[in-house]
């Protein structure tokens, strides 16, 4: 094997499925990173743990194809400090010689005949915008459990209902929820998928505006729309959720395709829990108030917190008041403008929990060209220095831009955060329930008691 490549284009493929080796390979070989050079010109680069594979392919001079294992970590940490120069690599016996400028490093190639081969790509589910699915998915994998005990729950549940694809995570103490358009395989389709977090986070570092991103996993066959799932819990789900029969999680691979990447993981078993049941159809209490400035509040109180601490917040009005404190070291306390209307002013909250969810519901909206582009329409041109979201709210006032509405009945109750957008003025007009792209429901703490 002998070629050449752009020193950018090699360290940045390299980088990125080296992401997906594994910390503890069972077997030598898997730490490996395999590098095919086709005689087209195509230089793949790959890694395989029976898990989770990562595939990605780039241009380069092909003098003489082959096949090649190195080790992974070690042929990233070298392609990432090569000068931005050319880079020789050829393979010879069981060594790979590798040159850029007057750097040379010689690599003794691993065991190819004990490689797993790469999994194959399972049957396509539908496709998206990169710029929609990623900023979904940087939305909601913050919400998923990190505690190996309980696997169902360090994963992204993918629900998909025909031109509907939700993404769903939860750790028990707050649940995040994301609807957005795109287009399925077939119509109709009705199937769900439950993907490992970290996987899914991997697979959005590599989607970008404009490009197609293809999810392909076993959906069933067609007219199989529904599983075994059942209905969920109280019929059908309140603000806005669907009535429709929930699908048991298919089970094998999930694969993502993004222009030359491609990253396939194994499904977590089991189900998912009924999550539209989980939001309650009213609150009590509700306030809005700027995401981004309330958020670097939040940010900044939060510095004086310890794990224990909460963040509480209490609203007055035209204000809410942001304080926490460690007791015995330190306090802080920093107020904000707010709209507020309810019985119940005061509600606390794990400072993380708190932020996650604000930072996502206070993150820009994707553009109506990315939207369209989605759902597979025509996609609407987008004036520069226009607001994100046309149209108008109640009253015909337009919100404001990154306005964040948190929503509670009392303390003890879980609250939900969303984004208030320009629609609901809309839907409130036409006498229908608003339905948010992306909601966030947190389970309070109990304020510290003051004496």
């Amino acid at each position: 094997m002998k070629f050449r490549v752009e020193r950018d284009a090699l360290a940045e493929a390299v980088s990125w499925v080296a992401r997906a080796l594994p910390t503890r390979p069972v077997v030598p070989v898997l730490s490996g990173l395999r590098l095919d050079a086709a005689a087209d010109g195509a230089l793949t680069l790959s890694c395989f743990d029976y898990e989770v594979s990562a595939t990605a392919q780039i241009e380069a001079d092909v003098a003489e194809p082959g096949t090649v294992i190195v080790p992974g970590r070690l042929l990233t940490e070298i392609t990432r400090n090569l000068p931005a120069l050319a880079v020789d690599v050829a393979a010879v016996a069981d060594a790979v010689d590798l040159t850029c400028g007057s750097a040379e490093f010689t690599l003794y190639a691993l065991a190819a005949d004990e490689y797993p081969a790469l999994p194959e790509r399972p049957p396509l589910a539908g496709t998206i915008d990169g710029g929609v699915l990623g900023p979904a998915i940087g939305q909601v994998a913050p919400a998923a459990s990190r505690d190996d005990t309980l696997p169902m729950l360090t994963g992204v549940c993918l629900d998909i209902d025909a031109g509907t694809l939700t993404l769903a995570a939860t750790d028990r103490y707050r649940l995040a929820v994301r609807e957005m358009p795109w287009a399925a395989a077939r119509p109709g389709l009705r199937a769900a998928a439950l993907v490992p977090a970290r996987t899914l986070a991997d697979a959005a570092r590599a989607m970008t505006p404009g490009m197609p991103v293809s999810v392909a996993f076993d959906t069933g066959p067609e007219g199989a729309a529904d599983g075994p799932g059942g209905r969920a819990a109280g019929g059908s789900a309140p603000r806005g959720g669907r009535g429709a029969a929930e699908p048991r999680p298919a089970d094998g691979m999930i694969s993502f395709g993004m222009g030359g990447r491609r990253l396939t993981a194994r499904l977590i078993g089991g189900e998912f829990i009924r999550y539209r049941s989980r939001f309650p159809a009213e609150f009590g209490c509700r306030a809005e108030v700027p995401g981004a400035a309330f958020a670097e509040a939040v940010r900044r109180v939060s510095l004086v917190a310890d794990r224990a601490s909460p963040v509480e917040l209490t609203f007055r009005p035209g204000s809410v008041v942001i304080e926490a404190r460690t007791e015995g070291r330190a306090r802080a306390v920093e107020t904000v403008a707010a709209e507020f209307s309810g019985d119940e002013p005061g509600i606390a909250f794990n400072p993380h929990y708190l932020l996650d969810g604000l930072t996502a519901a206070a993150s820009p909206a994707v553009s109506p060209a990315a939207r369209d582009s989605a759902a597979g329409e025509p996609a609407t041109p987008v004036q520069h220095g226009a607001p994100e979201e046309d149209g108008s709210a109640e009253g015909g006032k337009p919100p404001e831009p990154g306005l964040v509405r948190i929503e509670f009945t009392s303390p003890a109750k879980p609250a939900l955060i969303t984004r208030v957008t320009a629609a609901e003025g809309a839907a409130a007009a036409a006498g229908t329930a608003p339905v948010p792209e992306f909601r966030y429901l947190v389970v309070p703490l109990r304020a510290v008691a003051r004496s």
